[in-house]
């Protein structure tokens, strides 16, 4: 299927419009927050990849990108040319992986217990108005927390996130991580509704770009003179930060997924 589906694009380096890609933030994007992808978003993300290359990067697993993006019969890895799971650290070529990294090897169980602890503490002692389960969630590239838990229905995470607004419960948790721990030299960003990745520095959604480089040195290659981003959390401390400012892409903010198709056809004239 996945090979299938990508010989219905021209090959990377016959696009039309040459050395140009674009990326995707999920949520907030290409998806409202942890919901599915419409037909229409799809359809135009389907134009635009007859015209350059696609990839989507986002802090998530791959398995939840397949729920938002993808179909039962359709995995995502066949509907863009790119697919950046967890940053990057879990990537995809044309529906082939590419090499992988690991948070829990590069921190070491010690150390990572070690800050578990302490974060599932501060959870218990928090007070806000529900909590739910899956408070920390493990990904091979990083951790991710929430002071709500991941389990809330969409309703209690759009309450908790205006709720999070307001009382700035997750900017505080972070800077208090800081505090604790300086020495491990971690990343907190905070994104999406309910929660803030924990990774090492370096591993923000800028990691990915290296897949985009190498791909230069690939057979039927292509070398990414302008990559364009668009991501709804690009201010500072958003998970789409680190990438929107990098001096190698074009950043583009958008507020939903609306936002994001006006700004595709314009720039592309689809």
């Amino acid at each position: 299927m996945t090979t299938e589906a990508a010989s219905l694009y021209p090959a990377l380096d016959k696009r039309p419009i040459a050395n140009t890609i674009c990326l995707f933030d999920v949520d907030g994007t290409l998806t409202p927050a942890r919901l599915d992808a419409s037909p229409e978003t799809l359809q135009l993300l389907s134009a635009l990849r007859h015209k350059v290359a696609i990839g989507f990067v986002g802090g998530s697993d791959l398995a939840k990108q397949q729920e938002q993006l993808g179909t039962p019969s359709i995995p995502v890895t066949s509907l863009f040319d790119f697919c950046f799971a967890e940053n990057g650290l879990t990537a995809y070529r044309l529906g082939k992986p590419l090499a992988s990294h690991s948070f829990i090897k590069w921190l070491g169980e010690e150390k990572y217990q070690g800050l578990v602890k302490f974060i599932l503490h501060y959870i218990a002692d928090l007070e806000i108005p529900i909590k739910r389960g899956t408070f920390v969630e493990f990904r091979n590239g990083m951790i991710n927390v929430s002071p709500v838990g991941r389990n809330a229905t969409t309703g209690e995470r759009n309450a908790y996130e205006k709720y999070d607004l307001e009382h700035g419960v997750r900017k505080k948790f972070v800077e208090v991580l800081k505090e604790k721990f300086p020495d491990l030299g971690l990343t907190f960003s905070i994104g999406g509704q309910i929660s803030f990745d924990v990774f090492p520095k370096g591993w923000d959604k800028t990691y990915c770009l290296q897949h985009v480089e190498a791909e230069a040195k690939m057979p039927g290659g292509v070398e990414y003179k302008t990559i364009h981003f668009f991501g709804d959390k690009t201010y500072k401390g958003g998970n789409d930060y680190e990438i929107f400012e990098d001096s190698r892409t074009i950043g583009h903010t958008v507020r939903n997924p609306d936002d994001t198709a006006v700004e595709l056809k314009k720039i592309f004239g689809l």
